[in-house]
C-alpha cells in the first residue's frame, strides 16, 4: 500500500473523497474539506558522518526521522570489519566507505584517519551530486572539516548543515592534554571559524556550547542547539527481563578517558563488601577497553564487573530497562565538563534511576530531584551515590518518578517537528524540493 507521502492522498479518506480530486504530484486532499493542499516534495538528503551509525543515536535518528516522513536518506559512515559496504536500514541507504579499528596511540595517526575519511566522503558525493543533486548535506562533526566534502554540493546547490557533535578545539584538547593557549588549540578554533562559513548552518549538541560558539564563531541567526533528545521509538519500556537477586549498575557508552568509567569501577571496588549483590555491566568499546579490563583484574573484580563490548542499537533500550541504576561517571575536564551525555536521558525515558557527576552541563539541565549526583571525578563520593541509592528503593522511585515527568519535554517526538522545520526552510529557500513543486 502507498504511503500518503508517495500519493500526496490521506491513507485515512474514504474512496469518495478520494475519487473527488484527481491526484497531481505536489497536491493532497484535506479529509473531509474537499479542499487540495500544496504538498512538500520529497526530500533528497545526505548524512556524512565520521562514526558507526550503528551506533551513533544522533545521526540515526535525523536520518531515519526523515526516511519516516518519506523523504530519500543515504548516510556516508565508517564499517566495522566484515561489515557490508552498502547496506538499507529502516528505509536509509548506508554506504560504509571505510573501514576503522579504533587503535589511535597518536595525535598524527588519529588525523590520518579522518583526513582520509574526508577525502573518500568528498569523492562519493561529488559522484553522487552528478547522478543527482541533494537537496541538503548534513555533515557531523567531529572533525569540523569535514563540512568541506560538500563543496560540490554546495556549488551546485545543495544546503550544507554542520552538526556539531563535540566541540573540536575543548574535545582536542582533552584527548591530547593540548594547552588552550597552544598553536594547536588556535589553529582548531580557525578551522572551525572557516567550517561555521561554509555551512548554511550550525548545529549545537547544547546549549552551553551554543553559546561558546556564539561568543568565537558564528552569529547568533545561523546557529541553535538539538540536543541528543531519546527517540522513544526505540528506547520505550517493553519491561524488564531479569528474574535475579543481583543490584545491576549499567553504563553504556564509548570507553574514552574523559567518560571516566575507571572512577565507578573503582567506586563499586570501594562497597564492594557491602554490597555483595551489586554489579557493575559496562556496554560499549573504545581506545579504554584493554586498560579498564587490567583494572578489573587488579582490583579483583572479574565476577562483579562485566565488560560487555557493544550490542546493536535496537538492543539498547532492553540493556538499560534490565538494570538497577545507570551511571555517568564522565571526569570534570574542560571538554567533559561541558559535554552533554545522552546516557541520562535515555536512562530517565527507560524508568532507570541515574547517578551523574556536579559538572556545569549536568547541573545546567538537571537537579537533585531528578538524579543522584556525585563530586566529579572523585571515587569515594561515587561510591557514597551507589551505595545510597542500592540501600534506598523508596528514593529510587522518587527519582524515577520525578524524571517521568521531566523527561517528556526532551524526546525527540517533541522536538522532531523543530527539525523538519529547519530543514525545509533552508531547502525551500534554495528552491529545492519546494512546496507544489
Amino acid at each position: 500500500m502507498m504511503t500518503r507521502s508517495e500519493t500526496g492522498l490521506d491513507p485515512s479518506a474514504t474512496q469518495t473523497e478520494r475519487g473527488q480530486i484527481p491526484l497531481q504530484i505536489g497536491m493532497q486532499f484535506v479529509p473531509g474539506t474537499g479542499e487540495v493542499t500544496a504538498r512538500r516534495a520529497k526530500m533528497k538528503v545526505c548524512m556524512v558522518a565520521y562514526t558507526f551509525y550503528e551506533r551513533d543515536n544522533r545521526v540515526r535518528r535525523y536520518a531515519e526521522a526523515l526516511a519516516r516522513r518519506g523523504d530519500l536518506v543515504d548516510v556516508v559512515a565508517l564499517r566495522n570489519k566484515g561489515q557490508s559496504k552498502v547496506e538499507t536500514i529502516n528505509g536509509v541507504r548506508l554506504y560504509r566507505i571505510q573501514q576503522r579499528i579504533i587503535s589511535e596511540k597518536t595525535q598524527l595517526s588519529y588525523l590520518a584517519k579522518m583526513l582520509l575519511f574526508f577525502l573518500r566522503s568528498a569523492v562519493f558525493l561529488t559522484r553522487a551530486q552528478l547522478n543527482g543533486r541533494y537537496d541538503l548535506i548534513h555533515v557531523h562533526s567531529l572533525p569540523d572539516f569535514e563540512v568541506f566534502a560538500a563543496i560540490f554540493p554546495k556549488l551546485t546547490g545543495s544546503k550544507v548543515i554542520l552538526d556539531i557533535h563535540d566541540i573540536v578545539p575543548e574535545f582536542y584538547s582533552s584527548k591530547f592534554k593540548v594547552s588552550k593557549n597552544s598553536l594547536t588549540f588556535k589553529l582548531l578554533v580557525l578551522i572551525e571559524r572557516l567550517s561555521i562559513a561554509f555551512a548554511d548552518y550550525v548545529i549545537a549538541a547544547n546549549h552551553i556550547w551554543e553559546e561558546r560558539l556564539h561568543e568565537r564563531s558564528v552569529k547568533r541567526d545561523k546557529c541553535s542547539t538539538f540536543l541528543n533528545y531519546p527517540d522513544t521509538q526505540i528506547l520505550r519500556r517493553r519491561g524488564r527481563n531479569r528474574k535475579d537477586n543481583k543490584f545491576v549498575i549499567v553504563y553504556p557508552g564509548s570507553l574514552n578517558f574523559h567518560q571516566g568509567v575507571d572512577i565507578a569501577i573503582r567506586a563499586l571496588s570501594l562497597i564492594q563488601n557491602e554490597v555483595p549483590e551489586a554489579e557493575f555491566h559496562i556496554v560499549g568499546v573504545g581506545d579504554q577497553m584493554n586498560f579498564l579490563t587490567s583494572l578489573v583484574d587488579e582490583l579483583g573484580l572479574q565476577h562483579r564487573v562485566f565488560l560487555k563490548g557493544p550490542v546493536p542499537f535496537e538492543e539498547i533500550a532492553s540493556v538499560i530497562e534490565d538494570a538497577d541504576l545507570g551511571v555517568v561517571p564522565k571526569r570534570n575536564s574542560n571538554f567533559g565538563n561541558e559535554a552533554f551525555s545522552t546516557k541520562i536521558l535515555e536512562f530517565m525515558a527507560l524508568g532507570v534511576p541515574v547517578i551523574v557527576p556536579n559538572t556545569k552541563i549536568d547541573r545546567y539541565y538537571f537537579n537533585e530531584s531528578v538524579v543522584q549526583f556525585f563530586c566529579a571525578e572523585d571515587e569515594k563520593s561515587l561510591a557514597d551515590a551507589m551505595r545510597r541509592l542500592i540501600r534506598n528503593p523508596e528514593l529510587r522511585q522518587e527519582l524515577v518518578k520525578n524524571a517521568d515527568e521531566f523527561v517528556k519535554k526532551f524526546t525527540w517526538d517533541a522536538h522532531e517537528t523543530n527539525y523538519f522545520n529547519l530543514v525545509d526552510t533552508l531547502v525551500e529557500s534554495s528552491g529545492g524540493a519546494e512546496l507544489g513543486e
